[in-house]
């Protein structure tokens, strides 16, 4: 990006460390761009799935996923983007890390066609949907009966390319219905890593005299 350094201070150290600083420059300079261009545009309108990097005014991180019919994730412009926030859990654990860090790092990955990534780094905000629909008439409407009640809206700072090296190819298998927005227990994979069922045999071991914190 013309006029501006890429990369963060633990980046450059560790390339000056290793000696890798002639090839991050060329990344740099080849591959790394401040907005979207036309094949990225394209890149983004056919992918149907998204992971969302975010991380807490501490510094604590967390990454989720997130899904749709392809162009779920909008292009508003070059240079902002925006993803739907349906009913959920009710933690909201991206939500809340953006309300005290807006910085989120999103990685789109083609596993299917082409076998390549595209990162997106950028400065987040919160948007009611009738607020962005305001100004963004072109908003995919709703995702099988779902409606968005918000909208992550990403200003664009940093895309650049995720090498196919590692990537696996892909077969998509035939799409099994889902109950969207269901609070069934089952259809949304109930207790699949057995947490609550470890929770509650603990619980059941405990003496009777130990206290059971609320």
């Amino acid at each position: 990006m013309p006029g501006t350094r890429c990369g963060s201070d633990g980046e450059h150290e560790l390339q000056e460390r290793h000696g890798t600083q002639g090839r991050a420059e060329r990344f740099y300079a080849d591959q790394v761009v401040d907005r979207l261009n036309e094949t990225m545009i394209e890149f983004i309108g056919r992918m149907d799935m998204a992971f969302i990097a975010t991380a807490d005014k501490h510094g604590e991180c967390d990454n989720s996923f997130r899904a749709g019919p392809p162009g779920f994730l909008h292009v508003i412009d070059d240079r902002t983007v925006a993803y739907p926030e349906y009913r959920g859990n009710g933690v909201m654990a991206s939500l809340g890390n953006i309300l005290e860090n807006p910085h989120v790092g999103i990685l789109l990955i083609d596993f299917v066609r082409d076998l390549i990534g595209l990162h997106i780094n950028g400065s987040a905000r919160i948007v009611e949907d009738e607020t962005l629909r305001r100004t963004v008439p072109d908003l995919p409407s709703n995702v099988k009966g779902r409606t968005a009640e918000l909208w992550v809206v990403v200003d664009v700072e940093e895309a650049y390319i995720h090498c196919r090296k590692h990537i696996p190819h892909l077969v998509p298998a035939e799409r099994e219905q889902r109950e969207w927005g269901t609070d069934n227990v089952r259809a949304k994979g109930g207790d699949y890593f057995g947490v609550k069922a470890q929770a509650r045999a603990e619980l059941a071991d405990l003496p009777e005299s130990a206290p059971v914190l609320a």
